[in-house]
């Protein structure tokens, strides 16, 4: 069997010598927390050596995303049908021979927005606000 006079965690394979820590510019600090224990994490260590931890962690934010993205589609989907509904019954009364009525349409502006004049507050019955 190979035998190393290296304690654990000393010897770089990088450069097939004991780490040289600071030196190297694969050595990081990373600050945050541990995506398996929630623990606070705050140390100094070899990029190498943090890869695990933070492919597990980029893998946790990927489900997150995935399931964000998910939710939003089945609210779209859900929105489409309603739309779908609706036009659906636009198109049975138009055959049943419904009136379509016109409708006025205008754009919704900040302007449109600012020119509109303020809702008065209901009164109370004596009058006053």
């Amino acid at each position: 069997m190979f035998k190393s006079n290296n304690k654990v965690g000393e010897y770089c394979p990088l450069i097939k010598k004991n780490c040289i820590e600071g030196k190297c510019s694969w050595w990081m600090h990373v600050r945050g927390l541990h995506p398996q224990t929630g623990e606070d994490v705050d140390h100094w260590g070899c990029a190498v050596t943090w890869l695990p931890m933070l492919t597990i962690e980029n893998s946790q934010q990927q489900r997150q995303t995935g399931a964000a993205v998910e939710s939003f589609r089945n609210e779209v989907v859900k929105s489409n049908r309603m739309n779908r509904d609706l036009y659906m019954e636009g198109l049975k009364a138009m055959a049943d021979g419904a009136p379509i009525l016109p409708v006025q349409v205008t754009s919704l502006t900040n302007q449109n927005l600012l020119e509109e004049e303020p809702t008065e507050e209901p009164k109370n019955e004596d009058g006053s606000n």
